[in-house]
């Protein structure tokens, strides 16, 4: 005969769970609640992981302003003879890695000029947590459709073949220029809808409308602009865009043709604001953009709707 297992007394029909396996589920249970409650405390306040693109403190007015962000940068130049379809350039990128990838930009200069003469803007962007390609066009003298195809050449080579490429997030970019490279940015935004922002500044081109753009776009003009006047170049480019794009007009006050070409803070803090709203889609950013800007010393005038909420 089998003899019956003897069970102690205030435990029948039990197994008795030894202190350590109690010290443990006791645990267990407690970290469980402690997880349960720090989800409920901190949902509310989730928005950041909501948007993975985040890059950077919460900006302020003198965050947009200043002449450099939060990161350090780093630059490397890029021959034109180890690429095709555009004349090399210069990367400026953040140096650390360790906020992953980023959204980058790509920048064109005018008629007859070079890379340098939109230098200013490589470190300036790319210290608020973006990866900058100023670049050369294949001749001096080229015309806008063929900036445009450079430009978006440009991307090609700094998400495919650059040694930054592994920092970059290729389903983030835009566009910008100054000048025929402007008019070069409304070519490619045309051309490559995929383009996360476009800004054409003080733009020139003998196409006048531009339909066909669904990026967001901010144009700027210069209300002393005689190379591209804005009553035929910069104003009926933003008059023309689709009212379901998102687009802004920024006319700069007491400004030239040329005043993209040297450190400039208005152009700067707009610039920020729109490739952070819609390269990063980070609406942190949208107190600068919405409600629109105000007259002021240095903005004649400023249209525009307030970014679309996906």
């Amino acid at each position: 005969m089998h003899s019956t297992p003897h069970t102690p007394a205030g435990h029948r029909g039990s197994r008795r769970t030894s202190r350590p396996t109690r010290r443990r589920l006791a645990g267990a249970a407690a970290a469980i609640t402690a997880v349960v409650g720090l989800s409920t405390l901190t949902s509310p306040g989730a928005q950041a992981a909501d948007n993975p693109y985040e890059r950077g403190p919460a900006p302020t007015q003198s965050s947009i302003e200043a002449l450099r962000g939060p990161y350090s940068v780093s630059e490397t130049s890029v021959s034109s003879l180890g690429v095709t379809g555009f004349g090399g350039g210069t990367i400026y990128y953040p140096t650390s890695t360790s906020d992953g990838t980023f959204g980058a930009v790509a920048i064109a200069p005018g008629f007859t000029a070079y890379q340098s003469s939109m230098a200013w803007l490589g470190p300036r962007l790319a210290s608020q947590g973006f990866v900058v390609f100023t670049i050369d066009t294949n001749t001096t003298v080229d015309q806008p459709a063929s900036r445009g195809e450079q430009l978006l050449a440009a991307l090609d080579y700094l998400t495919q073949r650059s040694t930054v490429r592994t920092r970059v997030d290729s389903s983030r970019l835009g566009v910008m220029g100054h000048s025929m490279g402007g008019g070069g940015t409304l070519e490619a935004a045309k051309d490559r809808p995929s383009l996360q922002a476009a800004i054409p500044l003080t733009p020139w081109n003998t196409d006048k409308t531009w339909p066909e753009v669904s990026t967001p776009t901010l144009i700027v003009g210069a209300d002393g602009d005689t190379i591209a006047p804005v009553s035929s170049h910069a104003e009926p480019f933003y008059s023309s865009l689709p009212s379901s794009t998102d687009r802004a007009y920024l006319e700069l006050n007491s400004a030239t043709h040329f005043s993209p070409n040297s450190s400039n803070t208005t152009i700067a803090k707009y610039s920020i604001s729109w490739l952070k709203r819609f390269i990063d889609n980070d609406t942190r950013y949208e107190q600068f953009l919405c409600p629109l800007p105000s007259s002021s010393l240095t903005i004649e005038e400023y249209r525009g709707n307030c970014p679309h909420t996906s």
